[in-house]
């Protein structure tokens, strides 16, 4: 399992889900444990013997980020092999991305400019962007602090339901407040009275993004997960259909079932974008088909892989892989762009709950039977059930993680996704 030569060492900044899948990526590569920094030890990493995770206090915000990277950088100032920084959520890609010039003196750091990335990762910014290359994207209204401010109800163009989300999705990060969730579906005009009231006097300042809702239940999703190498060219689109998703506030928009898919109209969409504002790194994009008019719309573009992007792996397109290629062994430059999951027989299901929550909560369609056929078949998998990482602990605290997503859809499922 292990390369001949160790010429370098992933820095993953993150505990969670994404920080694991991407571990497990690098650890069948490499045979050794990787290494994570985070502000605090979440579940999937805890009790691992795959990842090592250094907890630093207020690590996600500056100054304590940069102040601690400036430490942990001279720990590797003579090192003779490529230290590879791979952020797990969006604070920590924006914090490398601010940070790109310092940090790559010592760190190969696979992220945009800081100026495109603002405007990539703020919504508002990221449909005017879509509009400048004919992307389609939810009908949607622009709602301010000062608008709400001005008193008032703020009416919606749309008919109810319609869907509210933060435009910031980093200070959103920040902002707590009883009923808080990652994105709203509205079902009244006093119910959009409230809740934007609870937004704006619980601190957060930036824009909202008010939408039409599209139809449809979460199998109406997709998901691309892509790499861009330094050059600018796209080199790998994995394009997943998610069946399932989250239903607990606090992580509505979660995938929790993926099947992989091909696509190639959508593949070829997002290629042409993603060369055309000179993209770099990993990119994810979400976007729901609309029956209404046979398009699938963008909601957002996020500047990393995502919590259940391990189904890029799962399905022999190692995340870890692309990276190393590009920026340790230089192998990538040359290499056509994979677009994946052509061959049906090498599919496999992701899953981010057990099997017996999604055959009871995913909707009963096409997409659902060939899922049940794969899990029949053995050909599924988990991102923090690994064999190579097994040990008493861990498997109590899976098993709890498990029970919590059997209760939140037994308490949830109907309020938010039925």
């Amino acid at each position: 399992m292990e390369r001949p030569e160790n010429n370098f060492t992933p820095i993953l900044l993150g505990s969670d889900f994404n920080a694991y899948g991407f571990a497990r990526a690098f650890f069948e590569i490499t045979g050794r444990r990787v290494k994570a920094i985070a502000g605090t030890e979440l579940a999937p990493t805890r009790y691992s013997k795959i990842v090592e995770v250094e907890t630093i206090p207020g690590f996600s915000e500056d100054p304590v980020f940069m102040e601690s990277m400036r430490e942990i950088a001279k720990r590797y100032e003579n090192a003779d092999e490529k230290i590879i920084l791979l952020a797990m959520g969006d604070g920590y890609a924006e914090l490398i991305s601010k940070h790109k010039e310092e940090l790559s003196k010592t760190f190969v750091c696979p992220y945009i400019d800081y100026d495109l990335l603002k405007q990539l990762n703020n919504k508002e910014h990221f449909y005017e962007i879509c509009d400048k290359y004919d992307l389609p994207y939810p009908a949607t209204k622009i709602v301010t602090k000062q608008d709400h401010e001005n008193g008032g109800s703020i009416k919606s163009p749309f008919d109810f339901p319609v869907a509210l989300k933060p435009a910031d999705s980093v200070e959103w990060l920040d902002i707590h407040f009883e009923g808080r969730k990652k994105a709203f579906r509205i079902k009244t005009q006093a119910e959009l009275d409230d809740i934007i009231g609870k937004i704006y006097d619980n601190g957060y300042t930036s824009d909202l993004i008010l939408q039409d809702f599209i139809p449809g239940d979460d199998s109406n999703m997709r998901v691309v997960n892509a790499y861009v190498d330094q050059n600018h060219h796209v080199k790998m689109m994995c394009l997943g259909h998610p069946l399932l998703e989250d239903p607990a506030p606090s992580a509505i928009g979660n995938y929790v079932a993926i099947l992989p898919e091909y696509n190639d109209d959508i593949y070829q969409t997002v290629k042409n974008f993603l060369e055309s504002i000179e993209y770099t790194g990993f990119a994810n994009f979400d976007m729901k088909y609309d029956e209404r008019d046979g398009k699938f719309k963008l909601f957002e573009i996020n500047i990393r892989q995502g919590r259940s992007s391990f189904f890029v792996t799962l399905n022999g397109y190692s995340l870890a892989k692309w990276v190393v290629d590009d920026y340790v062994d230089n192998t990538l430059a040359d290499k056509e762009t994979v677009y994946a999951n052509d061959v049906d027989d090498n599919r496999k299901l992701w899953l981010g709950v057990p099997v017996r929550v999604f055959k009871k909560y995913a909707r009963d369609n096409d997409e659902k039977k060939t899922a049940l056929k794969l899990i029949k078949e053995g050909r599924y998998g988990l991102t923090a059930f690994y064999d190579q990482d097994e040990n008493l602990k861990r498997t109590l605290l899976l098993a709890w993680m498990n029970h919590n997503y059997v209760k939140n859809f037994r308490k949830f499922f109907k309020e938010n996704k039925g």
